[in-house]
C-alpha cells in the first residue's frame, strides 16, 4: 500500500506499538487478525494521507519475484528450466504487476487481499469497512481490468473472464 519499504516497516512498528498500548480494548467482535489488519491499514492510510508528494510508483523487482513464487498462478507453476521459460514467465509477471498498478486504489487494495493475502470477502469487508457486496464488486471489476490490460498488452490471449465459466454453455 505504501509502496516503499521502509514506511511500511514504520508503519508496522507503529502498529505493533499502538497494538500493545490498546490491547485491553480489543473487544473480540472480530478476529485478532481482522482488527490488527485494520490497525495496520488505517496507519498506512494516515501516512498516505500526511504525505502526498509519494506519488512516483516504484516496483522492488525482488519483493514482485517473492509474491510471484509464493503466489504462482497454476498456468505458470511449470518450472522448466530454460532460459526462454525463465524470461516469459519474468516478464509476464511484470506485465501482471504492471496490470494490477494500474487499478484503483480501492479495487487494488481488495484484490491484494484477496488474491495476496488469502482474505475472505468478510474478512475483507470488515478490513476496509465496506459491505460484503462491494468487495465482490470490487473483485470482479479487478479481476476483468486486469485481464483487460494483459490482453491489451498480448501477455495473454482473450478468453472467458475471471467470473464467467469455461467452455460452452
Amino acid at each position: 500500500m505504501l509502496r516503499d519499504e521502509e514506511r511500511a516497516r514504520d508503519a508496522v512498528q507503529d502498529a505493533f506499538l499502538k497494538v500493545y498500548q490498546s490491547l485491553q480494548h480489543f473487544e473480540g467482535r472480530s478476529s485478532f487478525y481482522t482488527w490488527l489488519y485494520r490497525l495496520v491499514l488505517n496507519l498506512c492510510l494516515d501516512l498516505k494521507r500526511r504525505d502526498r508528494s509519494a506519488r512516483e510508483v516504484e516496483w522492488d523487482d525482488a519483493r514482485e519475484v517473492a509474491i510471484a513464487a509464493s503466489e504462482q498462478p497454476a498456468a505458470l507453476e511449470d518450472r522448466s528450466d530454460a532460459p526462454s521459460d525463465a524470461l516469459l514467465r519474468k516478464e509476464l509477471r511484470h506485465q501482471i504487476a504492471a496490470a494490477i498498478d494500474e487499478l484503483p486504489e480501492g479495487a487494488r487494495e481488495t484484490l491484494v487481499l484477496r488474491e495476496v493475502d488469502g482474505l475472505s470477502y468478510a474478512e475483507i469487508a470488515e478490513a476496509l469497512g465496506i459491505p460484503k457486496g462491494t468487495v465482490m464488486s470490487r473483485l470482479h471489476y479487478a479481476r476483468k481490468r486486469v485481464q483487460e490490460i494483459l490482453v491489451e498488452a498480448g501477455a495473454v490471449e482473450k478468453g472467458p473472464g475471471p467470473d464467467e465459466p469455461k467452455g460452452n454453455a
